[in-house]
């Protein structure tokens, strides 16, 4: 299991001790060495930890340094929060010394107020052990740490490449006729813009984007309509340059560009292009940084009045989708459970002998049921029982989750991983937090907000910003990368569902960090820092518990 959230964690100690107020620094005045060098360290640390966290998969002796690392810095946010709570103790005596002299008379003690600079002294040496220990234990590991030769990554999100192809057998393809037909409409209309008119596919990792994009590519009206088809699967690296290259191969394979500069490229592609109807299919399109686009769209349009070609554009991001394109996107939904079944059974069994295991039938529609719709998840757990006719075999798949079942690259749970990957290292976090509510409940966001606030994954408020505000632009960048989904808008807060997938994920990227435990509960993880307490009483009600 890959360790996370220690990029966010490491950020998050070293603004916490940067952060230090006056009162708090008083509080470690004779630490105040100890702690430079904690945050030299961790700066040093968090400069690599990108890197670390995308190489994690190559390397079990890196997976588990980190895992020392993570509770290191846990270790270090406690002491740095210990100073906080200290000088929030002090301020409070300072504020209410007739509230306090009244709590020291009930214990029976002494009333006869410490000075400031005793406390301090008295407080910052029993501190003084915890920070040495923690600077010793980052230097016992450093000579390991920096035996992995990482490097320094500008941000936070891994790139990647998949790659998808434009064939698609059409008879493999099922419940998404109504889709196509919406799509070929939308193709077949006149444009009234000398910019090329864009069709964006919207929806969840899994749910067939690019199977429709496929099945319209290749109906026999889109190729009558479209002399010139050109398929490029964009995935997260949208660089000018690359997909140029990519255009312009797909035109004319003969065409050699490897060496053309940048002009050279715009040049040809336009040559190629001229007077030419085409349709471009964009799959897999992650870029939410407009100028890039821009600078692609301005080569693809049409010098000579409206603009006859059209672009197929597929994503998991609303932002993307209004970013690139004025139309309504074509937002994917589930398939029916009728349209699920019939696909679960065409990969779980050989042609026909289904009708020779009714026992698996009844067996497989609950299955079918766990996958909400989601045809990807269909396929995958159809594939892991495909000529698989042991009973015992389909009652495992069923009883388990399904991030608990072993899956390949293409499968289900490493496609929606991509769009966790994809996300800011405090947005990981706080999706893995929402794992702590039930599958299929409602969401509350003014609750869901305050329980990141109250564990610290918000970052810290702008300028005429309240923490609130933060949590809702934190909730509406799930909401347009399709991980949650809402229900009713109540102008002051709103509610939301998350798909049973996406709680799966969520429930994978959290394991290590988070456990909802119970009376039934026997053992939990040492390495658990977030407990939530979910007996019959607490039901409903996320009380989280830190370590």
């Amino acid at each position: 299991m890959a360790e996370t959230f220690l990029f966010n964690i490491a950020e998050r100690v070293v603004e916490k001790i940067v952060g230090l107020t006056v009162d708090e620094v008083r509080l470690a005045f004779n630490v105040k060495t100890d702690l430079k060098k904690l945050e030299d360290t961790m700066i040093s640390i968090k400069a690599v930890l990108l890197d670390a966290e995308h190489k994690q998969h190559q390397s079990e002796k890196l997976r588990l340094c980190m895992r020392k690392l993570r509770g290191i810095f846990y270790d270090a946010e406690n002491v740095i929060d210990d100073f906080k709570c200290e000088a929030l103790r002090k301020q409070d005596a300072v504020n209410h010394p007739n509230i306090n002299n009244l709590k020291v008379r009930l214990l029976g003690s002494c009333c006869l107020p410490l000075s400031f600079s005793s406390f301090s002294l008295s407080f910052s040496s029993k501190m003084s052990p915890k920070i040495k220990d923690i600077n010793g234990r980052l230097g016992e590991l450093a000579t390991e740490w920096n035996s992995f030769d990482l490097r320094q990554c500008s941000d936070n999100r891994h790139v990647f490449r998949r790659e998808t192809i434009s064939f698609v057998h059409s008879s493999d393809v099922i419940g998404r006729d109504e889709d196509k037909e919406n799509i070929i409409s939308m193709l077949m209309k006149p444009s009234e813009d000398q910019n090329v008119p864009v069709i964006p596919i919207v929806g969840l990792g899994g749910l067939g984007k690019t199977t429709l994009a496929q099945l319209a590519f290749n109906d026999d009206r889109v190729t009558s309509l479209f002399p010139l088809r050109i398929w490029i699967c964009v995935s997260e690296e949208f660089d000018l340059s690359r997909l140029l290259k990519l255009i312009i191969q797909s035109v004319n394979a003969e065409v050699r560009c490897d060496d053309l500069t940048l002009e050279a490229l715009q040049a040809r592609l336009r040559s190629l292009l001229n007077y030419k109807k085409f349709l471009l299919v964009l799959d897999d399109v992650w870029n939410e940084n407009q100028a890039k686009w821009v600078e692609l769209r301005n080569l693809l349009r049409s010098t000579d009045g409206f603009s006859p070609s059209k672009i197929i554009v597929t994503t998991r991001s609303l932002n993307v989708a209004s970013l690139m394109s004025s139309i309504p996107p074509c937002m994917l939904k589930g398939l029916p459970l009728e349209d699920c079944l019939t696909l679960f059974t065409k990969w779980a069994f050989n042609d026909g002998d289904e009708r020779h295991y009714p026992n698996l039938i009844r067996i497989g529609e609950e299955i079918v049921k766990k996958c909400k719709g989601v045809p990807l998840a269909v396929r995958t757990l159809g594939s892991l029982l495909f000529q698989k006719t042991d009973e015992s075999d389909w009652i495992y798949i069923r009883e388990s989750e399904i991030w608990r079942l072993e899956q390949h690259e293409n499968d289900i749970l490493p496609v929606l991983k991509l769009s966790y990957n994809h996300l800011p290292s405090h947005l990981q976090r706080c999706l893995a937090f929402l794992s702590f509510y039930k599958k299929d409940e409602i969401y509350y966001s003014d609750r869901v907000i305050r329980l990141w606030m109250a564990n610290g994954l918000l970052e810290h408020p702008k300028q005429n910003q309240e923490w609130e505000d933060v949590g809702k632009r934190y909730l509406n960048e799930l909401l347009s990368r399709c991980l949650i989904q809402m229900e009713e808008d109540y102008w002051l807060y709103f509610t939301f569902k998350m798909h049973d997938l996406v709680h799966d994920l969520a429930l994978d990227v959290s394991q290590k960090e988070c456990k909802t435990v119970n009376s039934e509960t026997e053992t939990v993880d040492e390495n658990v820092r977030h407990l939530l307490l979910c007996d019959g009483k607490l039901v409903g009600v996320p009380r989280v518990l830190e370590k």
